[in-house]
């Protein structure tokens, strides 16, 4: 896979004590201090690297994590963008691409206030914090969305019902807020990026199935004709990839 992604989880306020016990639980029986992360958990390593050492622990254990996520009272969400399908297709349009993070931000911004926005209340957004140039960016993006809309050729991405200024303002409730990964939303937002991810290249991919049986993608919670426009976001991909999805 060669794609770039920004995506988490939409979580009622009232539902966060939920989500922090059960991660609580999780990682006290298991006897895990440091965050749950999921490359380091694929892979095998770091505070991970005893899962491949034992094999029934670690099935215990990624089922235990299974459970876990998929009970939790949260939707997953994203916006994927194939870079090759990206880049053929801005570079002969534009001379150059569009920066990845800029659109992937707009995009998945818009979808999770679209999605408040349905249930009858208001978002505030909290991101991972990874450097002090990175974390402005996202702030600078959040912004142009208020004063600006949606950075996107109006008569192109006319279909797609593009929020305006002032949606974005009369739905999101500040700015966006820096964490850091000991936070167990944070946590989780990673663990689910990445099946949504894969699922663009793989749709029988375990883990992004068993998130749609259990309803803990986007997706699984709207109509089919409603995914196109509120759903994640799978950008540029070939028709091919997009045919496997089907």
């Amino acid at each position: 896979m060669d794609y770039f992604a920004l995506g988490g989880i939409l979580i009622q306020e009232k539902e966060i004590g939920a989500l922090i016990a059960a991660h609580r639980a999780f990682t006290a029986k298991w006897n895990v201090t440091a965050p749950l992360h999921s490359t380091r958990i694929r892979g095998r390593r770091g505070a991970f690297a005893w899962l491949g050492k034992n094999g029934s622990q670690e099935k215990e254990f990624l089922r235990d994590l299974e459970t876990m996520i998929l009970a939790l009272p949260m939707i997953g969400i994203a916006c994927v963008i194939d870079r090759p399908g990206y880049v053929a297709r801005y570079a002969e349009r534009y001379g150059k691409p569009w920066m990845l993070c800029k659109t992937a931000f707009a995009i998945l911004v818009e979808r999770a206030a679209k999605h408040a926005s349905r249930c009858g209340t208001r978002l505030e957004i909290y991101f991972e914090q990874s450097g002090e140039q990175e974390d402005r960016d996202i702030q600078s993006y959040a912004l142009a969305l208020e004063k600006e809309g949606m950075p996107f050729d109006a008569a192109s991405s006319g279909a797609y019902n593009g929020l305006r200024p002032v949606d974005f303002k009369a739905i999101i409730i500040g700015q966006p807020k820096r964490i850091t990964k000991k936070v167990p939303m944070m946590q989780v937002a990673d663990l689910v990026l990445y099946p949504m991810a894969k699922g663009g290249y793989d749709p029988d991919y375990r883990p992004y199935t068993k998130l749609m049986a259990a309803a803990r993608i986007i997706d699984a919670q709207l109509k089919p004709e409603e995914c196109p426009n509120l759903g994640v976001k799978y950008s540029c991909f070939d028709q091919k990839k997009m045919k496997a999805r089907k």
